[in-house]
């Protein structure tokens, strides 16, 4: 139950150490250059052991059609680019938000027992995990937000735990794993398409205002 507690928290620990290490001129281009970081390398982490298992270089093209999507929906219609990445996050997050009731999932009680090497591992790569959310909508749509979207991460993960494997056995299929891959590739789009013209006003703002709201346009 520790264990299950910790991962609950975790999320939240990140978006707590975003908010305070943002409000740090000294801390935020080492904020920006992590995130720029962890999420390929959540991604990998994610993604390479899937590639090895299954012997194919599928799962790879969808994170890379994930990536290349809205950029090219931007491209066809300047009136979609407004919502292309709104729109990229949400799918985003749709993904996480499945990976984490999964991951719920393999603490039911009345599954095995959890190893503490998994739960630590667990516990550590969801932490930058709710970093990274909180960075990449507080600065678009504010606070109530951005704590709704770190929040549903929580729930997901609860809701795992209280369905349990035996429910969620059938979900984690190929099907599952292929789409995983392409919202990653829909997460690597916004923060390196986006993230850095959204947080490059961020750095530039009021003192006064430590976490101002950026507009989507450009």
């Amino acid at each position: 139950m520790t264990h299950l507690v910790a991962v609950l928290l975790a999320p939240v620990l990140g978006a707590l150490m975003y908010r305070s290490l943002h409000r740090r001129d000294r801390a935020v281009q080492l904020v920006d250059g992590f995130v720029y970081v962890a999420v390929p390398t959540l991604i990998a982490v994610q993604i390479i052991p899937d590639v090895v298992e299954d012997g194919s270089a599928m799962l790879l093209v969808l994170v890379a059609a994930g990536a290349v999507v809205p950029s090219l929906v931007e491209r066809a219609s300047h009136l979609l680019e407004r919502y292309t990445d709104d729109v990229a996050i949400v799918v985003g997050l749709s993904g996480l938000l499945v990976h984490e009731a999964l991951e719920g999932a393999a603490f039911a009680p009345f599954g095995s027992e959890v190893e503490p090497v998994f739960a630590w591992a667990v516990i550590l790569h969801r932490v930058p995990a709710g970093l990274v959310i909180w960075w990449l909508v507080r600065p678009r749509h504010g606070i109530p937000l951005a704590t709704v979207a770190v929040g549903s991460l929580v729930v997901a993960t609860l809701a795992g735990f209280l369905i349990g494997n035996e429910l969620l056995g059938p979900v984690h299929g190929p099907g599952v794993e292929r789409y995983q891959a392409f919202v990653s590739g829909t997460l690597l789009h916004v923060i390196f398409h986006r993230g850095r013209h959204d947080h490059a006003h961020v750095h530039d703002h009021d003192p006064a205002d430590p976490e101002p709201r950026v507009s989507l346009r450009v």
